[in-house]
């Protein structure tokens, strides 16, 4: 039995424990994910050359590869795609990992220090 979190109302979160990862299904991975310029190079989604690139150029391309949803033009801010269900695009569709988890931005990597509600995570498990 799967109990689906709210991923609306952080206050229905439990609070994060070590090992809650291992039985998740990735409900965090449905959480929208911001990234700088810096990150997507990390990622190897985009080159150092194209620090250079003005941003309009960037979301424009970024765009029409299905990389990202919006660009926060006071933040300097991407948010990543995420499929008509929700997922992450990086998170694979049958077992539910990160398909870049090596080269996941700091956002992920943080998860759940920082975020909606630091601390707690949206942990759903089989």
């Amino acid at each position: 039995m799967t109990v689906t979190p709210n991923l609306d109302d952080p206050t229905t979160w439990p609070l994060f424990h070590r090992g809650m990862c291992q039985r998740c299904q990735a409900w965090c991975c449905r959480l929208p994910a911001e990234v700088t310029v810096a990150d997507l190079i990390a990622m190897e989604l985009l080159t150092d050359f194209d620090r250079q690139e003005p941003a309009r150029l960037l979301v424009k391309r970024l765009k029409k590869q299905g990389i990202i949803e919006h660009f926060h033009e006071k933040s300097g801010k991407f948010t990543l795609s995420r499929r008509a269900n929700g997922d992450c695009l990086f998170l694979g569709e049958e077992n539910r990992r990160c398909a870049i988890y090596n080269k996941r931005p700091p956002v992920c990597r943080q998860h759940p220090r920082v975020g909606p509600r630091p601390g707690f995570c949206p942990h759903a498990e089989k």
